[in-house]
């Protein structure tokens, strides 16, 4: 996996190719640019600090740097929520150098709620591991029960399975978000051995992944809709929510639900009325298809 500092330096001189003095609103005035966006000086002048302090920075070293000053080069870059939250995770993370092995764990009041959630609901974990889920979920993904552990996670599930590519009806857009979620975790565990080897697995076996993980675009698993092609109900337009877990950070549960009285509602009752037959039905069309 990359160096915290050489990340920390490619990903402010991709956020700052992005943008251009038209962008902001600046002269162009000065020699010809030979490549696309600010230079570091304007990029230093937006932010209010000298030129030779950004280029420390932006050549990876972050020694001191103040969460103002920080939280002013964000501006300047105009970075998102999530782009600054890693911009600070690659700075003043405080897990960021030690090696973390051990997988989360569920606790069994947590699994006790999955199973009282009557839509598809699953607690996943940093690398995007899938550590535990209800039978909606498996009706709704597949049967994850019969992988190993290792394997129950939305980056392999994405990259490396095929059902999954026809599942999702929009799987690129699907595909991107699992890379923005690594890249998140990647900037505050830069040291992880189990992520460091999913990086290199997944650089290995998907040229789709290797081109998302060189846009270092990260994401925050939050809301929004993913429209599926389930094998056995057709297509369904489902809405996501994402919930933390204040007092176990490494985790989030995560549901999807359609709106009632929908199409796509009328698709998951189906599921939910067939139970463990949909799961192993959606397993074999799958896998079939």
């Amino acid at each position: 996996m990359t160096d915290p500092r050489t990340e920390l330096s490619e990903f402010l001189r991709s956020r700052r190719a992005r943008l251009s003095p038209d962008d902001l609103g600046l002269p162009r005035y000065g020699r010809t640019r030979r490549v696309p966006g600010l230079r570091r000086e304007e990029l230093a002048q937006l932010a209010g600090v000298s030129v030779a302090y950004y280029t420390r920075l932006e050549q990876g070293n972050a020694r001191n740097v103040s969460a103002e000053v920080l939280d002013s080069i964000a501006r300047a870059l105009q970075l998102n929520d999530a782009e600054h939250t890693y911009l600070r995770n690659l700075t003043h993370c405080p897990t960021g150098g030690k090696k973390k092995t051990v997988r989360s764990q569920v606790r069994p009041a947590l699994t006790h709620l999955l199973d009282g959630i009557s839509v598809p609901a699953y607690i996943g974990g940093r690398r995007s591991d899938v550590l535990a889920w209800n039978s909606m979920a498996a009706a709704l993904f597949g049967d994850w029960g019969a992988l190993e552990p290792r394997d129950r996670n939305w980056a392999r599930f994405i990259f490396l399975r095929p059902e999954y590519q026809t599942l999702f009806v929009n799987w690129e857009s699907k595909a991107a978000d699992v890379v923005g979620f690594l890249r998140m975790d990647a900037g505050c565990f830069p040291n992880d051995p189990e992520l460091a080897s999913l990086i290199g697995e997944l650089s290995v076996k998907s040229e789709l992944f290797r081109q998302l993980w060189a846009k270092h675009d990260v994401k925050e698993k939050s809301f929004g809709t993913k429209v599926l092609r389930h094998p056995l109900v057709g297509e369904m337009t489902l809405s996501y929510e994402t919930l933390k877990m204040p007092s176990e950070p490494d985790l989030f549960l995560s549901t999807y639900h359609a709106e009632p009285g929908s199409p796509s509602a009328e698709a998951l009752q189906l599921l939910a009325n067939w139970g463990t037959d949909a799961t192993r039905a959606g397993t074999s069309a799958t896998t079939q298809a």
